[in-house]
């Protein structure tokens, strides 16, 4: 029983040695995501660096979220940290862009204003001995809560308050614009994708950016419009445009003032 023991225990029992067939727990595999933060062009920027083994080369991508670095499973510090510096004054450039465009954050408080069907209503918050749903009374938001600096549980309820406002009127105005264009969709759902106002799947079913509830009732009318003209044209093609006309004529002044509102801003 002792040597038995001893056997157990000994080095070439659990020695790795970079031998086929070792346990991963023993690797040093560097994590496939990581926060760090590097100076460039005297700014220090925190970014998201992301490993993956199918890359060959370092790629950048600057969005609402920050600086996002790309780099093979294998690619040594050196090579980052030159592609960095090299990219410097460009990822400086962008991140401050991205920066002045950024809305003010909402402030989850009474006479806060938020958006609303392209209008801005305001919140009343007012303490109570129990919480209560959001309740819309013309161009305001009345929130019941027990802790009124409980700014988590009155962001959730205004978000919940949202979430069945759209559900609501997506409905409403797809079984509008279904009834025109003679189209059954097999279902209608909020989205919360960041680049995408909206999509119809080849089955049938159309999805549509929860954040549409903010913008005015045209722009809503014509994204509907747009996802359920694809159950008869699933593309975009001339004849696709001309399905999407016949029940939104102003298609096209629609679309670009769509394309002016940056939908990362509204998340």
């Amino acid at each position: 029983m002792l040597r038995r023991l001893r056997n157990l225990i000994t080095p070439a029992n659990v020695s790795t040695r970079g031998k086929a067939g070792a346990s991963p727990l023993l690797r040093n595999d560097p994590p496939a995501v990581e926060q760090r933060a590097i100076n460039l062009a005297g700014k220090d920027i925190a970014y998201t660096l992301k490993r993956s083994g199918k890359r060959r080369s370092i790629g950048l991508r600057i969005d609402d979220r920050g600086l996002t670095v790309s780099i093979p499973k294998r690619a040594s510090e050196r090579w980052l940290h030159s592609v960095l510096q090299d990219k410097a004054h460009w990822v400086v450039e962008k991140l401050d862009g991205w920066q002045q465009r950024k809305p003010p954050e909402t402030r989850w408080a009474d006479g806060a204003n938020i958006a609303f069907l392209g209008e801005q209503i305001t919140l009343r918050i007012r303490q109570g001995l129990f919480a209560t749903p959001a309740q819309q009374r013309g161009n305001e938001l009345w929130l019941f809560v027990v802790d009124d600096n409980d700014t988590t549980h009155i962001g959730r309820a205004v978000s919940h308050w949202y979430r069945h406002a759209a559900e609501q009127l997506f409905a409403r105005r797809g079984a509008h614009y279904a009834a025109l264009l003679g189209v059954a969709p097999r279902a209608i759902k909020l989205s919360t994708a960041r680049t995408q106002w909206g999509c119809c799947t080849a089955r049938g079913t159309v999805r549509l950016n929860l954040q549409l509830i903010k913008l005015p009732l045209p722009l809503i009318d014509y994204v509907v419009a747009h996802e359920l003209a694809h159950l008869r044209e699933m593309n975009h093609s001339a004849a696709f445009w001309q399905i999407v006309e016949s029940v939104c004529p102003e298609h096209v002044k629609l679309r670009r003032e769509l394309k002016a509102v940056a939908l990362q801003h509204l998340l």
